[in-house]
Formats: C-alpha cells, structure tokens, sequence
C-alpha cells in the first residue's frame, strides 16, 4: 500500500464460475511493512447479499479496516508532530494558549510559536454503520514553547477521546467524504 502498511489478499475458496459472473471469495489482512504479525482481534464471519444488476461489486468488511488500523497504528503513522512552520500557519502561540489555560499564561509571559505532538495510545476502532463509519482515537498530545534558541519547553500534556463518523458520497463522479465529530 505504502512504506508503512502492507496488503496480503488470497482466495478463500475457488472461484465460482457461472454465465454471467464469477464470483471471486477474497480474504485481505492489512499488515505493517515487513511485519506479518497478525492483529489481536480475530476476523468474524463476512457475508455480502446476491446482487446481480452490477458489473461489479466490492465489500470491505470490519475486520479489513482494523487490520489496517492496527498496522498503521504498530507503524507509528498516527504519531504526528505539527511543527512551527504549520503551528505559525494556524498562528499558534503561547500567547493563545495562555488565554485558555492560565497556567500557561503564567510560565510564558513572551509569546513563543508552539509544536504540538500528538501520539495515538490504542489502536484506533473502526467500525461500520449503515451510513457511514464510525472512528473511535484514544490519544495524547504534548504542547511544547519553541524557544528561540531552538530548544523545547514542555507545557503541557492532555488525554484525548474522539468519536467521529465519516460519511462517504459520490458527487460528479468523485468520492466525497463529510466528517463529523461526535464527542
């Protein structure tokens, strides 16, 4: 898939051939690169209703989207540092920071630009829903003062828990996705 994450797909029983299709049973397990561990959950029974109206259909199940959630995760992509060039995009700084939380206010009385660290702490669930999916990240995220001899000052650090849903749509031949933060 990418230098992170791998895709192992092999037939799950022979391909049934018929006048107007064949049906072709296949099983994927996204694993980090190079590393064929299998995730700590187990795949459960998947099953997709007769449709014959199509060319082609595509299922992905539950268990497909975990597996890749896991080796993402085990490969460390859901460790993210947003550094000064793009904190200074967003025009964040002590200084705003100060303003929301007073201890902040009182360590830093210059403004200095912020680097933000923010570090999945359990693999992050992925489930389906009628409409949509459903994405559940426990996290952390560490606030640091960048000096201006370059050096980082802890701030402070805070626990997140996030529930989104994404929805996808096509709009003019496109794949579109809405996102929408639950809690």
């Amino acid at each position: 898939i990418d230098h992170l994450a791998q895709v192992d797909y092999s037939l799950n029983s022979f391909p049934a051939v018929f006048q107007r299709f064949i049906d072709l049973d296949l099983k994927g397990i996204v694993y980090p690169a190079g590393n064929y561990s299998g995730p700590p959950f187990v795949a459960p029974p998947f099953t997709i209703p007769d449709q014959s109206d199509s060319m082609l259909y595509l299922a992905f199940s539950e268990y497909f989207f975990q597996s890749s959630s896991f080796a993402y995760y085990t490969a460390g992509a859901f460790n993210i540092t947003i550094a000064e060039e793009t904190c200074s995009y967003f025009n964040i700084s002590t200084e705003i920071f100060g303003s929301i939380i007073p201890e902040v206010a009182k360590y830093s009385v210059t403004p200095y630009p912020v680097m933000l660290k923010l570090m999945a702490t359990e693999i992050p669930i992925i489930s389906l829903e009628q409409d949509s999916f459903m994405v559940e990240i426990q996290a952390s995220m560490e606030a640091f003062a960048v000096l201006p001899d370059s050096t980082t000052q802890s701030l402070f650090t805070m626990n997140i828990a996030a529930n989104t849903s994404i929805a996808l749509n096509i709009f003019d031949q496109k794949l579109m996705g809405s996102l929408c933060l639950n809690r």
